[in-house]
This record gives C-alpha cells, structure tokens and sequence, in this order.
C-alpha cells in the first residue's frame, strides 16, 4: 500500500474523532479492545472474524507502548483486514522488512499517533531525533518511521539512522 493511502486514512481516523488516543478511536470504529493477561511474550494481536473485529493488548505493558501497539493494530484493521482472519499476531511486528504489512501497520501507527506539522517543526528548527521523541513522548523508531513516511510523501529530511525492525521487541 502507498505512504499517501497510509497517511490519508490515519488522518482520516484522527480527524473523524479528534484525538489521537487509538483505543478511542478503535471503539468508535467498532473495533473491540480487550486487555488480557494471559499473553506471554505477545504486546498484541488484532482478528476480524465473523465481521467482528477486535484487538486483545497485554495488560502488562505501561501505557506509552499500549498506545503504540494499539495503533499497530488499528493499523491493521485499517489497512489489511482480509489478512486477519486468522488473526495477525504481535510477533510479525519485528519482521517489518519480510512482512511488509506489519511496515504499514507501523507507519499507520506513526501517523495516528505523531502529529505531522510538530514533527516538521521540530526538525526544521534543528532539534536532533532523540530530542524530538522526547519531546513528543514517542518512541525513537516510531518516530524514525514517521519520518521515513515523511521523505515518501515529499518532504526533505535527512534521516540520522533507520528504525530498527525489531523496536517493540527491544521495549
């Protein structure tokens, strides 16, 4: 799928509702969430079955990262439902270069969750990476993702480094 098709549809889900919160938005879109404790080593997963669509997260993480792997998931839901009929899985997050829809998951997630004129203004006022994702409260490669995102969609930036594949194992 397209940076723009990504971006426009992540946009779309923030404008509709007028937060960036992704539980939020997946409950106003129908989406179930459901936090469980029995997952040992999974963040999340998201399935559509039956025309039910819904998330399960780990009630284990803190909130920053349930953020980031609820809008992986909503990413899903909105980009590859007819992938999720077995459901996608958590672990897939990590193969972004072999799977590149859990990539487009990630870079939905970027967009619902980074505002894109903050993230410009920061870089073109010369705040290094590190700097803008602690001013944003972001992870570094979600924020290395929007970025990237950014380039594809027309923007000059530079990129320090590349996000790392496996940044929510890393969590």
């Amino acid at each position: 799928m397209d940076s723009l098709t990504i971006y426009r549809k992540a946009d779309k889900l923030v404008q509709s509702f007028g937060t960036r919160n992704p539980i939020e938005i997946a409950k106003g879109i129908g989406v179930e969430v459901t936090f469980v404790d029995y997952f040992n080593t999974l963040l999340g997963l998201y399935t559509c079955q039956y025309r039910k669509r819904a998330m399960y997260i780990s009630n284990t993480i803190d909130e920053s990262l349930t953020s980031i792997v609820a809008g992986h998931e909503l990413g899903h839901d909105a980009l590859h439902r007819d992938f999720a009929k077995n459901g996608l899985t958590e672990f897939e997050i990590f193969r972004m270069k072999q799977m590149p829809i859990e990539y487009e998951a990630n870079a939905f997630a970027s967009h619902l969750l980074l505002e894109t004129d903050e993230c410009i203004h920061l870089a073109r006022n010369g705040y290094p990476i590190w700097d803008i994702a602690r001013m944003m409260n972001s992870e570094i490669n979600l924020l290395l993702i929007k970025f990237q995102e950014l380039i594809k969609l027309g923007y000059d930036f530079k990129m320090p480094v590349t996000p790392a594949g496996d940044f929510l194992k890393k969590i």
